[in-house]
């Protein structure tokens, strides 16, 4: 595992992803970060955002929405509350998701709490769509 570092990503419902890596780069609520093996430790909540990582010439991504991060020297343990890999997405579903937040949006911008709702499920709507695009799954 020399200049490796050990990516595991968790949610609620399963160990998506255990993988060793060379690089992860993740969206914190503070901005983009990076984290190569024997970074010095940290904690960061992560944003609805994208997740990359690489093992030699291969970029593979991930769509984290919201948790937390743990950083070792050795390990990346990614908490999201939800996630998906670029690769297993299902465009057809996170369209629908997209079109009916939209649509919500449209219809209860007075009620503030619904609204908001709505707002953070076209972002991760949203979020899935780019990162399925990353891997050739739309134009």
């Amino acid at each position: 595992m020399a200049n490796k570092i050990l990516l595991e990503v968790v949610t609620p419902d399963q160990l998506l992803l255990s993988k060793e890596v060379e690089v992860v780069v993740a969206t914190g609520v503070d901005g983009e970060f990076g984290v190569l093996h024997g970074h010095v430790p940290f904690l960061a909540s992560l944003a609805v955002g994208e997740m990359r990582f690489r093992e030699g010439n291969e970029t593979e991504y991930a769509a984290i929405a919201g948790g937390f991060a743990e950083v070792t020297g050795e390990k990346v343990t990614i908490l999201a509350e939800a996630a998906e890999l670029a690769r297993e997405i299902d465009i057809d579903r996170a369209q629908r998701a997209r079109e009916r937040a939209q649509q919500r949006m449209e219809k209860t911008r007075a009620e503030e709490m619904d609204y908001a709702r709505a707002e953070a499920a076209l972002q991760r709507a949203m979020l899935r769509l780019r990162t399925a695009e990353r891997v050739g799954g739309i134009g």
